[in-house]
């Protein structure tokens, strides 16, 4: 498991590479906000969590499963990743950040990051207008 890379994934940096090419401008893994976020955007005061399925559970992905062999202990394991990232969105939130999550196994498809793109920006030009 020291193999595995928590920052600078593969999906992250494609997920960044586009935002930038969109126009978009950010940090990534601001140390002083809650959970390191991937993708800080702070003139939206947006964040977004690149999420790799099996490590944060996605729900009806087939990467989402806990293995057959050992189940006790990746069930606590992956259930404690998953309280973890609640607690992170729920201390972002109060601090007034909007919080996304962007998930591995949607990133790799290029028609999810246009909507997603499309999504962002509709979203966040209609806040900043307010």
């Amino acid at each position: 498991m020291s193999n595995i890379r928590s920052r600078n994934t593969k999906p992250e940096i494609l997920l960044r590479s586009y935002l930038h090419k969109h126009g978009f401008r950010f940090r990534v893994h601001e140390k002083k906000l809650p959970g390191k976020p991937d993708i800080v955007l702070p003139k939206y005061k947006t964040i977004i969590f690149v999420h790799g399925c099996f490590w944060h559970q996605h729900k009806n992905c087939i990467d989402g499963r806990i293995p057959k062999s050992r189940t006790k202990y990746w069930k606590e394991k992956l259930d404690g990743n998953v309280r973890r990232d609640r607690k992170y969105v729920k201390d972002l939130k109060k601090l007034g950040w909007r919080v996304l999550a962007a998930w591995e196994c949607e990133i790799e498809k290029e028609e999810i990051q246009l909507s997603l793109v499309r999504l962002l920006k509709a979203n966040l030009l209609l806040n900043e207008t307010k």
